[in-house]
């Protein structure tokens, strides 16, 4: 099999989202080849040993390797910027094994607070099962993180933005605090996509995706992806994805190939519609709140600037009336589907405080500011007139019953 990126080492963004990783067969094949197969035939059981013991490089088994979730692997990891990628089954496999890989009994991490709701019961739940002591913390403040650091602690954890109120961290500075104590700091980089931000740039030790959402991009398959350096892949989660088979089938890898192909042309022209909408939603009578990282008035602007260069695909709104306004509002809804997926081709909404975040309780809730009107909306392909149309009269259905 040939390597199509070995003879162009220096494409743009766009070009290796296309070409780069392409691994061939002798029939010469445009598209990636799908090779659904467990296992792979050695010709001697010299050549079989020698595999096993890592002297004669191919694959073994599906479980630990794929031809096909090897290119989704090395095109994602070009294109992040990555020394190594493994490709997992979900989102949430992909933050499991970036944090259980590294983390054994006695030790502590840190986490920002603002979090999906099955992150939080990975750090706040499940880590303490394990022996494994956790500080959540406001990481909007710098100074949190300072302080919340013991002689144990061995990892920083958060998303930025968050979900679903967009909170930002300044990933630079959280990051060069985790090199000061001899932390490593994995970022969930979901909301922002890899177009977005590069958390490894800002000084990241690890990245995490839900390639689910946007790296897909269609609503077909589920994924996930961790990025972080050779030595943490050799020493930490090679061995953890090998041994507990949180693996990537190659029918989603295959997916996933074709969704990188894209996600330039999709994440820009969802976050200009982004953008529109926020500014529509904004003056909307009955929309009390609008948060959106590439508005002047997110209280974090700068930060969004400074680290972003869009806003990205996510807004989130509070309507008037509660819970009861939210509903009226997602329920009048005609072109946006109620979903708890973002990422999409397809716009959706949610409702956070009764879906993706209805079991870490009302007072964490409180704490993150997810009110009962809050709507989350994931921006998708639609036309921008279609779109507007549809939250106004949503918006107005809200007021009029109020």
């Amino acid at each position: 099999m040939s390597n199509a990126s070995d003879s162009k080492p220096f494409w743009q963004p766009e070009t290796e989202l296309i070409h780069a990783g392409i691994l061939r067969s002798q029939w010469g094949e445009t598209s990636e080849a799908m090779f659904l197969t467990q296992g792979y035939i050695y010709r001697s059981a010299e050549q079989a040993e020698a595999r096993f013991k890592n002297e004669d490089p191919g694959f073994q088994y599906s479980r630990f390797s794929n031809p096909t979730v090897s290119m989704f692997e090395e095109r994602l990891r070009i294109f992040e910027g990555a020394e190594a990628c493994r490709a997992t089954a979900t989102g949430m496999a992909a933050v499991t094994a970036a944090i259980l890989s590294y983390l054994k009994t006695g030790d502590h991490i840190v986490s920002g607070r603002a979090l999906f709701g099955s992150c939080r019961y990975i750090v706040e739940t499940l880590c303490p099962r394990f022996g494994i002591e956790c500080t959540l913390i406001d990481g909007r403040d710098l100074h949190a993180w300072e302080a919340a650091v013991k002689p144990n602690t061995r990892m920083f954890f958060f998303e930025t933005p968050s979900n679903p109120t967009l909170e930002l961290v300044d990933i630079e500075a959280v990051c060069a605090l985790g090199k000061k104590h001899g932390i490593l700091t994995v970022v969930d980089n979901v909301f922002a996509t890899p177009m977005l931000q590069r958390p490894l740039k800002l000084g990241a030790d690890i990245v995490v995706y839900s390639t689910t959402k946007h790296i897909d991009g269609q609503g077909r398959c589920l994924g996930g992806a961790v990025l972080a350096s050779d030595d943490f892949v050799t020493k930490y989660l090679q061995d953890w994805v090998r041994q507990t088979g949180p693996s990537m089938s190659p029918f989603n890898a295959w997916i996933m190939l074709k969704g990188l192909e894209t996600l330039p042309i999709r994440v820009k022209a969802q976050c200009a519609a982004a953008a529109r909408l926020a500014e529509l939603l904004a003056q909307l009578k009955g929309v009390t709140q609008v948060l959106y990282p590439g508005r002047a008035d997110h209280p974090q602007a700068a930060l969004a600037a400074k680290q972003m260069p869009g806003g990205g695909q996510i807004i989130t709104f509070e309507v008037e009336g509660g819970k009861a306004g939210a509903f009226r509002c997602v329920n009048a809804l005609r072109l946006i589907c109620i979903s708890n997926n973002l990422g999409d081709a397809k716009s959706l909404v949610t409702h956070p405080a009764t879906t993706t975040h209805q079991r870490i309780g009302p007072e964490a809730r409180a704490q993150l500011g997810i009110t009962d009107g809050m709507i989350r909306l994931s921006v998708g392909l639609e036309s921008y007139e279609d779109l507007a149309g549809d939250l106004a009269n949503a918006v107005a259905a809200v007021s009029s019953q109020s």
